[in-house]
């Protein structure tokens, strides 16, 4: 194997391995998003008896 060979194989490794991070980083902020979310939606679930009667006068 030659040295410009095995320099361009490096350099498509490396830049194999930059893009897999940058995906993974990605899809973690995606996760971290809905977990968020799902946080939110429970806090909010704490006391499901709110608004589920309706006083009405006539």
């Amino acid at each position: 194997m030659d040295i410009a060979q095995l320099s361009y194989s490096l350099a498509m490794q490396n830049t194999a391995t930059a893009y897999s991070f940058a995906v993974m980083n990605l899809s973690m902020d995606m996760v971290e998003t809905a977990g968020d979310g799902i946080v939110k939606m429970m806090e909010t679930s704490v006391n499901p008896n709110i608004g589920g009667n309706i006083d009405i006068k006539l």
